[in-house]
């Protein structure tokens, strides 16, 4: 008997995530209905999507000037329509790929609507992770992590009571056999050259600096409930192992492929089956014949450091930490400020922080608006000129 289709919407279908995301689909198109597609800006990329995968509804954002209309499709605008997409029961599923804080209040919409889940949106779990998965508890919905570090150790536990600890992967980056001198006088075209993924400009700085790690940190300590100190990070520079788990008897066992992000993308929106899908093919240990593996340099990446104390803090800490480090990657691909300044930027705004508990979504949204403006001025009266 077949399968009924899996209804899906994408929110992001425009990034580097969505992209996939709908490769994935176009493969199994027998097994998915797009319910909708939100794309943002790239009104012209979405209106390619949307003709060919002729959703219900599309979504673009408040500021887009473009009008779509296409149709048979009815058009949303902005976060008012990201959070309609996501009331829709019809979902069966909402994949949320859109970057930055726009994503939270969807991802709250569809668990509040018991929709699954298939998060690719880092913030929401770094600003709101303890709302969010209480949220997701309370509805009995399933979030279902896409990152691969994540999703890697999705995959690996069948009982969360016996694991001891979750251990992180991280490729090293542009900059793992660079020095610290080498860092300081990067480019943005150095810092964007990850030699192993293919992702959005933010998330491709964020892997230079390791602050990509940190935030996946805090998002496996709300993913999987686990203190900060079971959570280790290793460098291992091919990225075949996606990351593990240790068990409470000693075992370890591993999630390993070849670096792609369509194989997460497919686990996470056809979960718990699993499809030959656009990347699968035989792994071959004799050709990939070595994995090496080392301890990060908390020194050189104080990312690390700054996120194991930041998410120990807890409350506003972690929002301060993102929203800073967001402003100050903007900057940097900016020109305005240098590769190394986004851990002094970091830092200080964390110095300068009063950490408050017990918030609720619109006081995090408020915290995170101050904190983005602080960092903005810091940057124009204290950097901006030294670059």
């Amino acid at each position: 008997m077949d399968m009924k289709k899996r209804k899906i919407s994408i929110l992001g279908s425009t990034g580097s995530i969505g992209t996939q995301a709908l490769e994935v689909i176009e493969k199994l198109q027998d097994k998915f209905e797009i319910i909708a597609l939100a794309g943002g800006k790239n009104v012209e990329l979405l209106e390619k999507q949307a003709r060919k995968f002729k959703p219900k509804y599309i979504c673009v954002g408040e500021n887009s000037y473009s009008k779509l209309e296409i149709s048979g499709i009815k058009t949303l605008y902005g976060q008012e329509g990201l959070e309609e997409i996501c009331s829709n029961k019809e979902n069966d599923i909402i994949l949320v790929a859109v970057s930055g804080k726009i994503g939270l209040k969807p991802t709250l919409k569809a668990i509040e609507n018991n929709i699954t889940v298939a998060l690719a949106n880092k913030e929401t779990l770094v600003m709101a992770g303890d709302i969010v998965m209480k949220k997701a508890k309370d509805c009995n919905v399933k979030i279902i992590p896409v990152d691969s570090e994540h999703c890697a150790i999705h995959q690996c536990i069948k009982d969360i009571s016996q694991v001891e600890k979750l251990i992180i992967t991280a490729s090293g980056g542009p900059f793992l056999n660079k020095t610290t001198e080498d860092m300081k006088r990067a480019t943005v075209e150095q810092a964007l050259a990850h030699p192993r993924w293919n992702m959005g400009r933010k998330i491709t700085v964020d892997s230079a600096t390791l602050m990509n790690k940190g935030l996946e940190i805090i998002e496996a300590h709300h993913l999987f409930n686990m203190p900060y100190d079971k959570i280790d990070v290793v460098v291992h520079p091919q990225s075949i192992v996606h990351s593990a788990i240790e068990y409470k008897d000693g075992s370890v066992i591993a999630q390993l492929g070849l670096p792609s992000m369509h194989i997460p993308i497919q686990y996470a929106i056809s979960y718990p089956e699993r499809f030959e899908g656009i990347k699968s093919k035989s792994f071959s240990f004799a050709d990939i014949a070595r994995l090496d593996f080392e301890k990060p340099d908390f020194d050189k990446f104080p990312s690390l450091k700054m996120a194991y104390q930041v998410g120990k803090l807890g409350g506003s800490a972690t929002v301060c930490l993102n929203a800073a480090n967001e402003e100050a990657v903007f900057a940097f691909l900016n020109g305005k400020i240098r590769l190394y300044d986004i851990y002094q930027i970091v830092e200080n705004m964390l110095d300068r922080h009063n950490v408050i508990y017990s918030l609720d979504i619109d006081e995090i949204f408020e915290i995170d608006k101050e904190i983005r403006l602080k960092t903005q001025e810091y940057i124009r009266n204290e950097l901006v000129e030294k670059v």
